[in-house]
């Protein structure tokens, strides 16, 4: 299966946000490359919010080039076979820390944002960190920092916090 079809099927399974999971899908269905950031028209991308219950914190990066604190996230590369599998990547390749799972159930969230390369059509999830997990700041962050859940909102945007409420209401 391709990762196109891997991200049909997984906002066909998503029973939230209804109008914006049909945009994604109805994207899909009009542009082949429609996962690829070569896409102009817009692109999937895949996140995870790197979340420690046991906490109460979520880890952050500092976005290198748009200099505002996010969840991990980015393009989807060629050698991820399905959406979970670069959310997964990304949280890693971000965070530095091994051993991250993704929250069961799928996504959390949809959103969609206007980025300098495209629209990304962004699909969030949720990523556990092990316990004593250390993060190590990597060439696409500028910091990465670790904040108790009512900290967010004071330092991140709106679309950070939804994402956050959404992951708490699921755990």
């Amino acid at each position: 299966m391709s990762l196109h079809d891997d991200a049909v099927l997984v906002l066909k399974s998503y029973e939230d946000q209804a109008e914006l999971r049909q945009a994604y899908l109805d994207h899909l269905a009009a542009h082949p490359d429609g996962m690829w950031k070569a896409c102009g028209a817009g692109h999937i991308t895949a996140s995870s919010l790197v979340i420690d219950p046991e906490r109460g914190q979520v880890l952050l990066t500092l976005h290198k080039k748009l200099r505002i604190w996010l969840q991990m996230g980015g393009h989807c590369e060629p050698e991820d076979t399905t959406l979970a599998d670069a959310a997964l990547r990304e949280a890693t390749e971000e965070s530095g820390i091994a051993g991250l799972t993704l929250l069961p159930g799928g996504p959390v969230r949809l959103d969609r944002h206007e980025t300098p390369c495209a629209w990304h059509l962004d699909v969030q999830y949720a990523a556990l960190a092990p316990a004593g997990a250390v993060e190590v700041i990597s060439d696409e962050s500028l910091d990465l920092r670790w904040f108790p859940y009512d900290e967010v909102a004071t330092v991140a945007d709106e679309s950070v916090v939804r994402l956050l409420e959404a992951t708490r209401a699921r755990l």
